[in-house]
């Protein structure tokens, strides 16, 4: 995947401007302060918004996303909200792996409105490690995570970099090092 030149504006106020960069297999991190365009970047890239110039390869990626909301359904559980967005096709057993591995629970019943804000931020990163997907958009994976999550949660993240590219937006240098992450600075 290729950026070359990309602008975008809002209302006659720059938000992208130039901007340039490659993306492998691997993490590749969007830096900069807020207001920066680092979301906007990720939408851009996802298709969800419209460049106002530059141009980009590799359009036809098939994105998963954890977006800065977790946009969960609250009255069904942990299964029930990773099926919903999976399909009836979903793989029970991938699935309640990858929840163990993020530190959470796959038995049915609980419904994710009494989870806590981390455990809901998991249950979304999860639901999009396992979605079908040629490269991974994250922001703000890490938001309301103590440490021992974080780390199960970037732990998650490294192996999934290690088959696509992920673009990870982050404000905190430690998941640049934990992560070996590339950084493009906007």
């Amino acid at each position: 995947m290729e950026v070359q030149k990309l602008c975008k504006s809002y209302d006659d106020r720059p938000v992208l401007q130039n901007v340039s960069f490659a993306a492998e297999n691997g993490v590749t991190a969007l830096w900069g302060p807020s207001g920066a365009g680092k979301t906007t970047l990720l939408r851009i890239l996802m298709g969800l918004e419209v460049t106002d110039s530059g141009t980009l390869s590799g359009t036809d990626v098939r994105w998963s996303a954890v977006f800065q909301e977790d946009r969960l359904l609250p009255g069904l559980d942990a299964m029930e909200n990773l099926r919903f967005v999976l399909g009836p096709d979903m793989d029970n057993d991938a699935a309640a792996a990858q929840l163990r591995a993020l530190g959470l629970d796959p038995s049915p019943g609980q419904c994710v409105r009494s989870w806590s804000g981390g455990m809901r931020r998991r249950l979304a990163l999860a639901r999009a490690l396992l979605a079908p997907a040629d490269a991974l958009a994250l922001d703000e994976p890490f938001t309301g995570l103590d440490t021992e999550n974080r780390q199960r949660a970037a732990a998650c993240i490294a192996q999934a970099a290690e088959r696509m590219p992920v673009l990870l937006v982050t404000h905190d240098p430690l998941d640049l090092s934990t992560l070996r992450a590339s950084c493009i600075k906007l």
